[in-house]
C-alpha cells in the first residue's frame, strides 16, 4: 500500500446480475434466499431497453437485470454466459476521483463519471472494466434518500413486506475465475489500480484432488472490507472445476458470491426449507474435523446434520457451506460463511469442497 490511500473503498454498494429473465430471477432470490424487493426500473418507468429489480437483505443489495430486445448487450451477455455477475459495484467517497485514479493506473474506462439526480438527491457513478465482461462501478451516494438510484421506483416484494430474510448480513467476498496464466495479470491489476495487497496465496499443491487442481490469490483493500480471490486452473489428470467454468461461461467471470451470516445453522436451515440446494459433504469429513478445528460455539451435530464445513486459522475459526449452481450452467453459485475471527477462506476444507464439486462435474459428464 502507498502511504496515501489513492483508492479508498467504503464497502460494497451492490452486485448486479445480468440474467435471461429478471422477473423470474427476482422471484427466485426473494423466495429462495429471503431477499426483499425494494425498487424497479423498466418500461413502466421510462426505461425502454431493460428491466431491473433491486433486492435487499441487511447490508446486501442485489440488482437483477434483463434486456428487452435481442440486440441488447444484456441479452447477449445472458446468452453467452448465462445468468451471472456483471457489475461488482463499490462505494467510494468520490466516484470521479476513483475513476480518474483507476484509468490513470491503466484501468479500461467503460462509463465516464456522470451524475444522476432526482428529488431525493444525486448519485455519482463511473465504471471500469476488469476480467472478462465483469465491471466495477464506483458509486458515491452521499445523503441520497431515494430507494436505490434516480430512475427507480419503489416496488413491494412478491413475498410481502414482513419477511425478515434468512439471516444473511453482508457480502464477504466475490471470487473470479480467469484463464490459465492470467491470475498474476489480474493480481497486478488490483495492486496497481486499487492499491490492494495479496492477502493469501494458494498453490496447486494447496488446492488439489486426485483429478484436478487450481491456483488462487486473494486481493484485499487496506481495511479488509473488500476481498477478491482470483482463481486460475492448474494442470491435472482431468478437467478442473475452473476449466469447466471457463468453458460454460465462455471466458472469465465471477464464480461465486460469499454472503456472511451471524448464525449459519439457522441460515442454512431456512435456506434448505426454501428449497436451496447445497453441495454434499461425505460423512467421513466429520470424523476428524473436530480434532482439526478444536472447540467451537456451535454444535458439531448441527454442522454434521446440515453438512456445514469448519476450519481454523491463527485468528479464529469459520463455518461455511456452498450452494449448487444457481442455474443449469455449472457457473455461478453462492457461499454462506460465518466468521469467528478467522480471516482465511477455509483452506482446510478445500479438498472436501473440490471433491464435492467434482462429484457434480461427473454427473454432468464434465470431469
Amino acid at each position: 500500500m502507498s502511504a496515501t490511500d489513492f483508492m479508498p473503498l467504503d464497502g460494497w454498494d451492490h452486485i448486479e446480475f445480468w440474467v435471461g429473465n429478471a422477473k423470474q430471477a427476482a422471484f427466485y432470490y426473494e423466495q429462495a434466499f429471503g431477499f426483499t424487493r425494494r425498487a424497479y426500473a423498466g418500461p413502466e418507468t421510462g426505461i425502454r431497453d431493460r428491466a431491473s429489480y433491486v433486492l435487499e437483505q441487511s447490508d446486501i443489495r442485489f440488482v437483477v437485470t434483463s434486456g428487452l430486445r435481442g440486440d441488447s448487450d444484456i441479452t447477449k451477455f445472458a446468452c453467452s454466459h448465462g445468468d451471472g455477475v456483471k457489475d461488482i459495484a463499490l462505494l467510494v467517497p468520490d466516484a470521479r476521483e476513483a475513476y480518474r485514479q483507476a484509468v490513470q493506473r491503466g484501468a479500461r474506462g467503460i462509463v465516464e463519471p456522470h451524475t444522476l439526480e432526482d428529488e431525493f438527491g444525486q448519485v455519482e457513478l463511473a465504471t471500469i472494466g476488469t476480467y472478462g465482461d465483469v465491471v466495477h462501478t464506483f458509486v458515491t451516494r452521499n445523503d441520497y434518500a431515494g430507494v436505490y438510484l434516480p430512475g427507480y421506483v419503489e416496488q413491494q416484494s412478491s413475498n410481502g413486506t414482513g419477511d425478515a430474510g434468512v439471516g444473511l448480513l453482508n457480502v464477504d467476498h466475490v471470487v473470479g475465475n480467469v484463464e490459465l496464466g492470467r491470475m498474476d495479470h489480474w493480481v497486478g491489476f488490483y495492486e496497481r489500480v486499487f492499491g490492494m495487497t495479496e492477502m493469501i496465496h494458494f498453490s496447486d499443491e494447496d488446492i488439489s484432488t486426485e483429478y484436478s487442481a487450481l491456483m488462487s490469490k486473494v486481493m484485499t483493500d487496506g481495511e479488509g472490507k473488500i476481498k477478491f480471490p482470483i482463481n486460475e486452473p492448474a494442470e491435472g489428470k482431468r478437467k478442473s472445476q475452473i476449466e469447466e467454468y471457463l468453458e460454460f461461461n465462455q471466458g472469465p467471470g465471477s464464480q461465486h458470491v460469499a454472503l456472511a451470516s451471524e448464525n449459519i445453522v439457522q441460515t442454512v436451515e431456512a435456506l434448505k426449507e426454501r428449497g436451496v440446494l447445497f453441495l454434499s459433504t461425505p460423512e467421513a469429513y466429520y470424523e476428524d474435523v473436530g480434532d482439526r478445528v478444536g472447540e467451537i460455539d456451535e454444535s458439531w451435530e448441527d454442522l454434521r446434520r446440515l453438512l456445514i464445513l469448519a476450519d481454523r486459522d491463527d485468528d479464529g475459526y469459520l463455518l461455511q457451506i456452498f450452494t449448487k449452481t444457481a442455474q443449469d450452467r455449472p457457473t455461478l453459485f453462492f457461499e454462506v460463511i460465518e466468521r469467528h475471527g478467522a480471516r482465511g477462506f477455509g483452506d482446510g476444507n478445500f479438498k472436501a469442497l473440490f471433491e464435492a464439486i467434482e462429484r457434480e462435474q461427473a454427473l454432468r459428464g464434465n470431469l
